[in-house]
C-alpha cells in the first residue's frame, strides 16, 4: 500500500511527474472510476480471479488516485479514507464490535446517520447504473410503506406504461414515457426477486455470444436479408438450447 501510494505521489509531482495524471481533477477521474467499478464485476461475472485480481487492483488505484489530489489541496489523505471506513464498519456491526446484544440492522442504522431530517431517498447516488438506482430508490420508498404489496400491482403498471408509450404524440413525451416504463419494469422485477441490471447485463452477454455465432456461422451475414439473419439466430439460439 505504502509503495501504491508513492507511486501516485511521484505521478502527480509538480515537477517530476507524469503530465497525464498531473491534469487530472475530482470530475476527470470519475468516468475511470465507473469504468473499473463495471470491469471488476465483469470480472467477476467471468469467474476469472486473475482477472478479479486485477481489476480490483485497478479499482483501488482510483481511490488513490482521488485521494491524493484530495491530499494535495488540504482535504483528506488515503488514511482518511481508511479510517473513515473503518470507522463506519464498526459502527454499523455494533453486536460484532460494540458488545451490543442484538444488531438494529444495517438500513436501521444508516438511516440513523442520515438524520432525522433527510429524506428516506437521500445519498442513492446519482452516478449509479440507472436500473440499479431505480431499484435503490425503490427500495427506500419502500421502507416508509410506499410500495406494492405484491407483484400484481407493479405488473399492472408495466402495461399501463407501455400503453402511453404506445399513444405518446413526440419525442419529448415518448422519452419520458419510455423512462416511466423501464422505471416500471425494474419495480416488478423487484418484486418478483429479480436483480433488474444483473438480469440486463447477462442479456446482453447472451446477444453478443449468439451475435458472435451468427457471424461464424455466415461469412456473409452481413449480406443476407433481415429473414434469413433471423433464421440464422433462431437456429443459434436452438443450438444453445440443444
Amino acid at each position: 500500500m505504502e509503495r501504491l501510494l508513492a507511486i501516485m505521489a511521484r505521478l502527480r509531482d509538480p515537477e517530476r511527474g507524469c503530465d497525464w495524471d498531473r491534469a487530472q481533477t475530482f470530475e476527470t477521474i470519475v468516468p475511470y472510476t465507473i469504468e473499473e467499478a463495471h470491469e471488476v464485476a465483469d470480472a467477476v461475472e467471468r469467474g476469472d480471479p486473475a482477472a478479479i485480481r486485477d481489476e480490483l487492483g485497478d479499482l483501488l488505484l482510483q481511490v488513490v488516485f482521488q485521494s491524493r489530489i484530495a491530499e494535495e489541496v488540504g482535504l483528506f489523505a488515503f488514511a482518511d479514507v481508511a479510517a473513515g471506513i473503518a470507522d463506519k464498519m464498526e459502527r454499523r456491526h455494533p453486536h460484532i464490535f460494540g458488545g451490543a446484544a442484538v444488531t438494529p440492522g444495517w438500513e436501521a442504522i444508516k438511516a440513523e446517520e442520515r438524520g432525522p431530517d433527510r429524506s428516506a431517498l437521500h445519498g442513492v447516488a446519482r452516478g449509479l447504473p440507472s436500473l440499479m438506482r431505480a431499484d435503490k430508490l425503490q427500495r427506500r420508498a419502500a421502507r416508509v410503506g410506499f410500495d406494492w404489496p405484491d407483484a400484481a400491482g407493479p405488473r399492472a403498471k408495466v402495461d399501463e406504461e407501455l400503453a402511453e408509450v404506445e399513444v405518446a404524440v413526440d419525442t419529448a413525451a415518448r422519452f419520458e414515457e419510455v423512462g416511466d416504463l423501464l422505471f416500471a419494469v425494474v419495480n416488478w422485477t423487484r418484486h418478483v426477486g429479480i436483480d433488474a441490471e444483473a438480469a440486463l447485463r447477462a442479456a446482453n452477454t447472451k446477444f453478443e455470444r449468439r451475435f458472435a455465432a451468427m457471424e461464424a456461422a455466415d461469412p456473409d451475414f452481413p449480406a443476407r436479408t433481415l429473414e434469413e439473419q433471423e433464421a440464422l439466430w433462431n437456429r443459434v439460439k436452438a443450438g444453445e438450447s440443444r
